[in-house]
């Protein structure tokens, strides 16, 4: 029996997931030499990944070394933020991307890198889930084939919210609400800004306006994380309520909890606090005219500012107080502390015992006793035993 290698790859749609946080993957079908089906899922930040190092595979063949030369195909950088709408609008983009790959030579296109990455692993056949947590949202490619992927412009399923007070926008960028209006939320961004629509309106809208009819939208947020994310602060902001924090422009700081509203829990040094994570920059990411874009806008409201508000998932929103965020946070940095110094402690251990050892006088050679003159006559050669008569 031949190689293994892939004689085709269909995708299918994406799906929309919620645990460990709302997040979406691609669905393939792949099928194989052996007439086999596999169906799997892939984040998009992987498969760019698996991009970037077969280009690294093949210097000649990604143009590096000659443009002219390319043969394999473009595949667009991750957004800072991957909402709904730029998933599905990216369709088009895969779905050429894979058939231009399988089109390559053999070298590339059946190498060991592109057979194993499109391979069925563990997490393909049981997707990790929760049954406390909303399941999945699928949305497929439509079959129809008259229509192709250039020709669908918007999501196929959009998840509603309602508008728990009213909101006057303040921009044209914006969308007024009224409390209860029932909208469709088509890209939701890490900033606290969703974009949404509303029969012929479209515009964006503050997350901590909205809730889902489906239950408390906490689900969809992250755990708090103490060890914390190092991010920089781009943009000053001086606190306005008690439980938030006033950093400048180029502090570094950890996020420890990033929520929905675009509101994010933040330690400096010992201190913790709220800030607009529309401010912040992870380490070690670059810059780009998008992100400098979102820092001229205004930061959202939070949940907290909101009045009058009627949301039918007030009592089942879970609350962590500001002074359990500090608590928990100087547990985990004590914890850290102490197991630094526990380890510098055994280091000192041993150094002391080598230096004890290093001091010690070392043993000298036992001198060995001399040699009988019986002995010498007996087994010595001639001219030895000559010196001794």
């Amino acid at each position: 029996m031949g190689d293994t290698f892939i004689r085709h790859i269909e995708l299918l749609g994406y799906e929309k997931r919620f645990f460990p946080s709302q997040h979406y993957v691609y669905m393939f079908l792949v099928k194989w030499n052996d007439l086999s089906e596999k169906l799997i899922y892939r984040r998009f930040t992987e498969i760019y990944e698996f991009h970037k190092a077969l280009k690294e595979m093949f210097p000649i063949e990604s143009g590096d070394i000659n443009v002219e030369s390319r043969i394999i195909p473009h595949l667009p950088a991750p957004k800072w933020f991957d909402g709904q709408r730029s998933t599905q609008n990216r369709q088009g983009t895969l779905s050429e991307y894979c058939s231009t790959l399988l089109n390559l030579p053999h070298k590339i296109s059946r190498c060991l890198h592109v057979v194993n990455f499109f391979k069925v692993r563990p997490e393909d056949m049981n997707p990790v889930t929760d049954s406390w947590i909303k399941k999945p949202e699928v949305f497929l490619l439509p079959k129809d084939a008259k229509k192709t992927l250039s020709d669908i412009t918007g999501p196929i399923i959009l998840q509603t919210y309602r508008a728990i007070a009213d909101y006057e926008k303040s921009s044209t960028s914006e969308m007024a609400l009224k409390a209860g209006d029932m909208v469709d939320v088509v890209e939701k961004s890490e900033s606290g800004w969703w974009f949404c629509q509303l029969k012929n309106k479209q515009g964006w809208v503050p997350a901590a306006f909205l809730e889902p009819m489906d239950g408390p939208d906490e689900s969809e947020e992250q755990e708090p994380n103490y060890a914390g994310e190092q991010y920089l602060v781009q943009k000053s902001y001086r606190a306005v309520e008690e439980d938030e924090l006033t950093l400048q422009d180029g502090d570094t700081i950890e996020v420890i909890h990033k929520l929905l509203d675009g509101w994010w829990v933040v330690r400096k040094d010992e201190n913790t606090g709220y800030y607009p994570s529309m401010y912040l920059q992870k380490a070690g990411e670059e810059n780009t005219p998008g992100k400098s874009e979102l820092r001229n806008r205004r930061a959202p409201p939070r949940r907290s500012s909101i009045r009058n508000a009627k949301s039918i998932h007030k009592q089942g929103r879970r609350q962590i107080s500001q002074e359990t965020y500090r608590r928990n946070s100087r547990r985990y940095i004590q914890s850290q502390r102490n197991r630094r110094g526990n380890f510098q402690n055994k280091a000192d251990v041993i150094m002391e015992k080598n230096e004890e050892e290093e001091s010690k006088p070392k043993a000298q050679p036992a001198v060995p006793p001399r040699p009988s003159k019986d002995l010498i006559l007996n087994r010595c050669t001639e001219s030895t035993r000559r010196k001794i008569l």
